[in-house]
C-alpha cells in the first residue's frame, strides 16, 4: 500500500533539491547490488533529515541501521562545524558499501560506523545525543527507543522511521513479525507520558519524538 499516491510522491521529489552525485551514485549501487534497496532513504528523506540536523544544530548524532550510509551522509550535510555522527550497522556487507562512500566524501572526519548490535554499541558510546534516527530491525524499535531516550542531551530529540510501514498498520489482518513490531512501538511512544511525538507521512512514516521537559 503507497502512503501517498504515487504521482504526489514523483511530484515532491522533482521539486525537492536533488542529491549530490556522490549521493546519485550511491543510490544507484545500492539498487543494483544490495538486498532490500526499498530501505534505501532516498531524495526526500535524506534532505528532510538533513535540515533536521541543520535546524537544530546538532552536534551529535546517533544513527541504528545504516544501511549503505546514504542516511549517514544526507545527516552530515546537516552537521555544525564541529558535529559528529556515530552509525550502527549489523551487516558487514551493507557497512563496506557505506565505508566506501564515506572515504569519498567531505564528511570522512565526522561519520565514525560501528559494526555489531546497536544495543552493544550504545552501551559503549559516552555522553548524549542531540538527534537520534532509528532505521534498524524493527523487533527491537522499543529496546532502541527506551536505550536512547535517557541519552537525549537537553534539546536532542528521536525520529523513528517505518512507523507506517507500507500502511500495514491499519491492517488488523496482518500479524508478520515486523508489523507487530511497528505496531507494539507506536503504541508505546503514543502512551508514554514522558514524550512529545508527532507521525509524519514522509515515505514510510517518520515518526519525531522528544521528551518532555522534567521527564
Amino acid at each position: 500500500m503507497d502512503i501517498v499516491p504515487e504521482p504526489i510522491e514523483r511530484y515532491a521529489e522533482e521539486r525537492t533539491t536533488p542529491p549530490e552525485p556522490l549521493l546519485a551514485e550511491l543510490a544507484e549501487e545500492t539498487r543494483e547490488t544490495l538486498e532490500s534497496p526499498q530501505m534505501l532513504t532516498g531524495t526526500v528523506e535524506g534532505r528532510f533529515l538533513e535540515l533536521l540536523v541543520y535546524a537544530s544544530g546538532a552536534r551529535r548524532v546517533l544513527e541504528l541501521g545504516t544501511y549503505s550510509g546514504y542516511s549517514s551522509l544526507s545527516m552530515a550535510a546537516g552537521l555544525a562545524p564541529d558535529g559528529r555522527i556515530d552509525t550502527c550497522e549489523l551487516d558487514e556487507n551493507r557497512a563496506a558499501v557505506a565505508r566506501r562512500y564515506i572515504e569519498r566524501s567531505p564528511y570522512a572526519d565526522r561519520i565514525q560506523i560501528h559494526l555489531g548490535p546497536a544495543l552493544e554499541t550504545i552501551g559503549r558510546l559516552d555522553g548524549d545525543f542531540d538527534f537520534v534516527f532509528i532505521d534498524a530491525d524493527k523487533p527491537n524499535y522499543v529496546n532502541y527507543y527506551e536505550a536512547v531516550l535517557p541519552r537525549l542531551s537537553e534539546r536532542g530529540f528521536i525520529a523513528a522511521d517505518n512507523t507506517l510501514w507500507s500502511g500495514r498498520v491499519i491492517d488488523d489482518r496482518d500479524d508478520e513479525e515486523g508489523t507487530r513490531a511497528i505496531k507494539a512501538f507506536n503504541e508505546h511512544v503514543k502512551s508514554d507520558s514522558r514524550v512529545t511525538s508527532v507521525m509524519l507521512t514522509v515515505r514510510d512514516g517518520v515518526t519525531l519524538i522528544r521528551p518532555k521537559k522534567g521527564s
